[in-house]
């Protein structure tokens, strides 16, 4: 099998986004990622896991290319002390660790510094999907299968029958392929539709080669690891710890909060007046996207905010039929985005991979997501899931007052 990543830059925006605040104050934090497929009836292969293995190898003999730092350069919130620490980073095939107990035959972690271990998570995944479809299926059967239902798509967009505003591709992490990524950002990039535009990929490679914006800014890691790395910091407070050296990285660039993290409800406690007004819009990853919506817009409403100034970023699960709905919902109450993945990406006639690489722990101890809707989380510890509920319960119960407006 060909080399599947082939550039360092493929991988999604926001682990640079992540990587520079990380690099400039945690850059001592180590992390534990670890692998799950929730497919209950796949089985990876010992010939599978041979050559995800080789093609993990491949990706860490990459380096930067100055062509490729120079892209990164233009991008206005990238500073020149990161690209310094860029060009001289290479990825550690010896913080991998291989083994085959779990249900579906693979496990993988990655153990190191922060800096090193979050930017093997897109990659690995990448690489896991490639060679599992390439090697379980007919694939040339598949890319055909690929390509129809993306020109079927396309049709759909350009006769107005789908209309979603403004949307961009998050495929890159389950995709089918590095050729079917590309077939569907070279294709959406290409043409104008009503009512839709697309504006970018999360693909920063694809972004490079199509002249096109890469988009990203933060993920459940950033929460979870500046929240709960520090052992001192009571965790229910996850959201404000993040948010606070978010804003001292970036001021009023690159600002898109994730929301649900240790849940929404709890994130509107710390996403008050100064950081509703200081980040350009939040992003939904969990939970019925309606109601949240419609949360976050009384939200702003309380604080005086305009909605309609700030963007509120679907990247749930989504195809042109749910973005379509929820577009027409909220169409001139607030600005509307989609980051859409698999559907773009990985649209197929068999099913796709539900496979995620997760932080576990940070600094020695356990960290945990805990979204809108079960089932999203990865904790290896009970205890400290049971332990991180009862923190954001009970603040959430007797936490009062507007003492944290601002």
């Amino acid at each position: 099998m060909e080399r599947i990543i082939t550039s360092l830059l493929e991988t999604d925006a926001y682990k640079f986004s992540m990587g520079q605040a990380i690099y400039h104050q945690f850059s001592d934090y180590k992390t534990t990622w670890s692998f799950k497929c929730r497919n209950t009836d796949t089985v990876f292969t010992a010939e599978m896991i041979d050559e995800i293995k080789r093609q993990i190898k491949l990706y860490c003999d990459l380096r930067f290319t100055e062509e490729e730092l120079e892209y990164l350069n233009k991008i206005k919130w990238i500073k020149g002390s990161y690209l310094d620490f860029l060009r001289l980073w290479k990825p550690r095939y010896e913080d991998f660790i291989f083994g085959t107990d779990a249900p579906c035959g693979l496990t993988i972690e990655t153990k190191g510094t922060w800096l090193n271990t979050s930017l093997y998570e897109i990659p690995t995944l990448a690489i896991v999907n490639e060679v599992y479809f390439r090697m379980a299926y007919n694939y040339g059967e598949l890319i055909e299968s690929f390509k129809e239902k993306l020109n079927e798509k396309i049709q759909k967009l350009e006769s107005g029958e789908f209309t979603i505003g403004a949307f961009s591709e998050f495929g890159l992490r389950r995709r089918l392929s590095g050729e079917a990524q590309e077939l569907a950002v070279k294709a959406l990039s290409s043409k104008k539709y009503p009512g839709s535009t697309f504006v970018g990929t999360s693909n920063v490679y694809l972004a490079k080669k199509y002249n096109i914006t890469p988009v990203g800014t933060m993920a459940h890691e950033w929460l979870m690891c500046v929240g709960q790395g520090n052992h001192k910091h009571n965790p229910a407070y996850s959201n404000w710890y993040a948010l606070d050296a978010w804003v001292k990285e970036y001021g009023v660039l690159n600002g898109t909060a994730l929301t649900d993290a240790i849940t929404t409800d709890c994130f509107l406690k710390d996403f008050q007046l100064t950081y509703a007004t200081l980040f350009s819009g939040v992003r939904h990853d969990s939970g019925d996207p309606v109601e949240w919506g419609e949360k976050m817009i009384d939200h702003y409403k309380s604080l005086d905010i305009d909605p309609t100034s700030k963007t509120l970023l679907f990247s749930d699960s989504l195809n042109f039929e749910k973005a379509t709905a929820i577009y027409r919902h909220f169409s001139g109450r607030a600005k509307v985005a989609f980051g859409i993945g698999t559907y773009l990406a990985n649209d197929t006639k068999v099913p796709p991979l539900n496979i995620v690489m997760k932080t576990t722990a940070c600094n020695g101890m356990d960290v945990a997501k805990i979204s809108d809707v079960p089932g999203k989380g990865m904790c290896k510890n009970p205890d400290y899931e049971h332990y991180l509920n009862r923190c954001i319960s009970w603040r959430m119960a007797h936490e009062t007052g507007n003492s944290l407006r601002v």
